[in-house]
C-alpha cells in the first residue's frame, strides 16, 4: 500500500512534531468533514523557498505560511502543502502562541482548504479559525488519551 504522508524539508529541519499522533489527527479531520485520505506531501520550507513558490506558481509577491497545491477529487483529498518555518515562527510571536501550536494550526489549516474549507471572502476568515480551533482541540483530546 502506498504511503499517504511524506514529510520533506527543503533548506530546514525536520519540526518536531508527534508524527503518528498528527497523521491520525489529519485523518480524523478529514473524516469529520466527510473525505477521505489521498497521498499528501508537507514541504517544511524556509522564506526564501516559499516567497519563490509563490512567485512561480501564484504569481503573488508575498511570504506567507503556507502554500496549498490541491489534487482533490470528490471525497479523496490529496496535495502539497508548503509550509514555510520561518513564516509560522514569525505568526506565532505576532499572535503570541507557541510554535508548536501555530505550526499544527498552519498543518491542519492546509488540510482544511483540500476539504473545501476557504478564507479569502466575507466571512471565511471566520469559518477557517473556527475549523481550526474545533481541529486543534481534537488534537488535544487525541493527545490526552
Amino acid at each position: 500500500m502506498k504511503e499517504i504522508f511524506q514529510w520533506i524539508c527543503e533548506g530546514v529541519e525536520m519540526p518536531a512534531l508527534p508524527f503518528v499522533e498528527i497523521e491520525k489527527w489529519i485523518e480524523d479531520v478529514a473524516k469529520v468533514h466527510g473525505k477521505i485520505l489521498g497521498p499528501l506531501s508537507y514541504i517544511f520550507c524556509n522564506d526564501d523557498k516559499i516567497i519563490e513558490v509563490n512567485r512561480r506558481f501564484l504569481n503573488h509577491d508575498y511570504y506567507t505560511d503556507i502554500i496549498t497545491f490541491d489534487y482533490t477529487r470528490g471525497k479523496l483529498i490529496s496535495g502539497d502543502l508548503f509550509i514555510s518555518l520561518d513564516t509560522v515562527r514569525t505568526n506565532a510571536e505576532q499572535v503570541g502562541a507557541s510554535y508548536d501550536e501555530e505550526l499544527r494550526r498552519v498543518v491542519v489549516h492546509g488540510v482544511l482548504h483540500l476539504c473545501g474549507i476557504n478564507d479569502k471572502g466575507p466571512g471565511e476568515r471566520e469559518i477557517m479559525e473556527r475549523e481550526e480551533n474545533l481541529a486543534l482541540e481534537m488534537l488535544k483530546q487525541q493527545m490526552n488519551k
